[in-house]
């Protein structure tokens, strides 16, 4: 399965409901479960974003899929990095000419 980093920032509808966050993460993961991925880890964060998630994913499709149904109900902007392992690194790095 593909690693994805997503970056999150509350909209101010997200803001003004805040309170809803936890029931809105949990059915965010119970989403991405019956698209056959999953959140593996997820932080509240300071800085230029408001969380950051590592997920996993079948395939780029069903991550954008994701992306897109949750950023859909206008909580939440995200950000969606593909992340490469370090034994993929290691691999792509070893391939170059």
């Amino acid at each position: 399965m593909a690693t994805y980093i997503i970056l999150i920032n509350y909209t101010d509808q997200g803001m003004r409901n805040i309170k809803d966050s936890p029931k809105r993460l949990d059915a965010a993961k119970k989403m991405l479960k019956g698209m056959g991925g999953e959140i593996k880890d997820f932080y509240l964060t300071m800085g230029g974003y408001d969380i950051a998630i590592v997920a996993e994913a079948p395939s780029d499709e069903v991550m954008a899929k994701f992306a897109l149904a949750v950023g859909s109900l206008g909580n939440v902007r995200t950000t969606t990095l593909k992340a490469f392992p370090e034994a993929e690194y290691r691999k792509i790095i070893a391939a170059l000419p």
